[in-house]
């Protein structure tokens, strides 16, 4: 980061200027200036150590910053948009789950990115989740233009980040997980619609899609947590549960899919002969 030219700096701030509505405050001149130009220099040196070591993934840790001054947010948007792989809070799973999904879905319209459930809205018949994260969203998942801000974080003790805050486009949409089992790993996948806002939300300055999941809510959530699926998430509007049906048979990976003939019944069977099956491929 403290190698990166002056100049380069300035290329890069430009084209954030070309590419996002950037806020008052972060524009040339303006008293958070230097927040930005810090951004740029994060995103600068991520994305020279990435290359250095021929990494497609990383992950970020809010707790473990050392001499860094902000907590990556812009910067790791971008690079998740130039197809790397992420996972927040040390979560190197995610990390490759995310460059599976940007490697899949390349070329085609939509996005991927790290998501996890934000908070739920719970109106009855009406529910929905509304995904984000801390500052880490992907803006693949909008064709609109995203808005280049700065904002306080809570945690880490550090300066205020830049970031950038858009919603989700509406589209259909898989949300998948992968979890360690111990004796193997375990993808979950989730078949959702990604929706429009239901109105404006501007008490979190951080990107987020809102969806409905199949085949409702409650159904979703059970079966989510039956199969002990995890916290974080990728949500992939660019390929549908097909592809990753065929991902998991190339990775010879367990695969339990949630869609719109879900019923906890059956759920729970295909758990238990998930399990008798990979207990006797292994060999007793």
């Amino acid at each position: 980061m403290h190698g990166a030219a002056e100049a380069d700096v300035d290329a890069l701030v430009a084209e954030y200027q070309d590419l996002y509505d950037v806020v008052p405050e972060l524009r040339a001149g303006a008293a958070r200036r230097e927040s930005l130009r810090y951004g740029a220099r994060i995103e600068l040196g991520l994305r020279s150590f990435l290359e250095g070591n021929g990494s497609a993934a990383f992950t970020t840790s809010f707790e473990d910053l050392g001499a860094l001054r902000q907590l990556p947010g812009l910067a790791v948007q971008r690079l998740m948009a130039a197809g790397y792989g992420f996972g927040a809070e040390g979560d190197w799973k995610t990390a490759i789950l995310v460059r599976a999904a940007k490697v899949m879905g390349a070329g085609l319209p939509g996005g991927a990115s790290l998501m996890e459930d934000y908070t739920y809205h719970l109106e009855p018949g009406s529910e929905k989740i509304l995904g984000a994260h801390m500052l880490e969203v992907c803006p693949s998942l909008t064709a609109t233009r995203p808005r280049l801000e700065i904002h306080p974080l809570g945690i880490g003790g550090k300066e205020d980040p830049v970031r950038l805050v858009f919603d989700a486009d509406a589209s259909p949409g898989v949300v998948v997980a992968l979890s360690d089992m111990r004796d193997r790993f375990r993808l979950v996948a989730n078949a959702v619609d990604v929706v429009p806002l239901d109105q404006p939300l501007p008490n979190l300055p951080v990107a987020r899609a809102l969806w409905e999941p199949k085949p409702d809510f409650a159904t979703s959530a059970a079966a989510w947590l039956t199969a002990g699926a995890a916290h974080h998430t990728v949500l992939s509007t660019q390929v549908g549960m097909d592809v990753f049906e065929d991902f998991a048979e190339i990775a010879k990976t367990e695969l339990l899919t949630i869609d719109e003939g879900t019923t906890i019944r059956q759920f729970k069977k295909d758990l238990n002969w998930n399990a008798a099956y990979y207990k006797l491929a292994g060999g007793i």
